[in-house]
């Protein structure tokens, strides 16, 4: 089950490279969804794929699911609302949670009380993450309750079309965009990627092809600006989470904020991708590959060595 993932592809183009590096034949599938309205706008990318490329127009397909089933949409944009308020509550809770972390880091311990003041803010990040997955489990299992997407014709349609376009296929491409519209497209056409096709991606569609999206941006101005979990991904790459951009969008000289990020999801070795990166997983389950850029427990930023060992 090969999986190559790019770093962004705006000022370094690469995905030409890892295409051919996998010396296949045949047409390449193009998932170019979280461009929103440019996913027509795909020549650029048809040609960097040789010209081989075959879009499956999910976003297209989305708007069409909306417009023509309207049951389904109304289910559906009700569950968005409930996600946005749930959203919502969490970033309150998760910001107020780390600058208390943040606090308690930069304050004094005459008596030797800050080791564990510190270890009870960090778990209580945790588990306002923790809090927020549940509850969001719970909207999806909710909203599969009374929205059944097996039940709409409209949908069942366009899922045979991507079926026949898929076949024959000899791997997949998944672009950048809005990683959120990206899993919409996956989950609504109930699209599986075979074990058996190679599958290059970067950007949001690196993010999605893991099993935990987290996404941040130290930089921003918006009220919450701590890394939030934001949805449960494809889990084609469960051990891996995703951070694209991250010289632009990470401190990566401040080893107590990426700590704290990487303490927040044990188990998971946190990758960053930048321009230029060409990582390539020859199973679901590997770790990292070497010259992989990861951020260790200590809020370092190690690379993968030839014996897999973080350095």
């Amino acid at each position: 089950m090969t999986t190559i993932l790019l770093g962004p592809q705006r000022f370094t183009v690469t995905v030409t490279a890892a295409v051919r590096a996998l010396d296949v034949d045949g047409p390449i599938a193009m998932v170019n969804a979280g461009w929103l309205e440019r996913e027509e706008d795909d020549g650029e990318l048809a040609s960097l794929l040789d010209g081989r490329g075959r879009n499956l127009r999910l976003y297209h397909r989305m708007v069409d699911v909306m417009t023509k089933d309207t049951a389904f949409a109304k289910g559906a944009l009700a569950f968005r609302e409930q996600q946005e308020e749930l959203r919502d509550f969490y970033g309150l809770r998760l910001q107020a949670a780390v600058d208390t972390v943040r606090a308690v880091r930069h304050r004094s311990s005459p008596h030797g009380l800050k080791s564990a003041a510190f270890a009870s803010a960090a778990q209580a990040v945790r588990d306002v993450d923790r809090w927020y997955a549940a509850q969001l489990k719970g909207l999806y299992r909710e909203m599969g309750r009374h929205v059944s997407v097996w039940e709409s014709p409209v949908i069942g349609w366009h899922r045979g079309e991507i079926e026949a376009m898929l076949e024959g296929c000899a791997a997949v491409v998944i672009a950048g965009g809005h990683v959120g519209v990206l899993l919409q497209a996956f989950r609504l056409f109930s699209l599986e990627l075979p074990e058996e096709i190679p599958v290059v991606a970067w950007s949001a569609g690196a993010m999605a092809l893991t099993d935990r999206v987290v996404l941040f941006h130290d930089f921003t101005h918006q009220e919450v600006t701590a890394p939030e979990y934001h949805d449960r991904g494809l889990g084609r790459l469960p051990g891996i989470i995703a951070l694209p951009h991250a010289r632009r969008r990470l401190r990566l000289g401040d080893p107590d904020e990426l700590a704290l990020l990487a303490r927040r999801f044990p188990r998971k070795q946190l990758v960053l991708l930048d321009d230029g990166t060409f990582l390539r997983f020859p199973t679901g389950d590997a770790p990292a590959p070497p010259g992989a850029r990861v951020i260790a427990d200590d809020g370092t930023v190690e690379t993968v060595d030839d014996e897999g060992a973080e350095t």
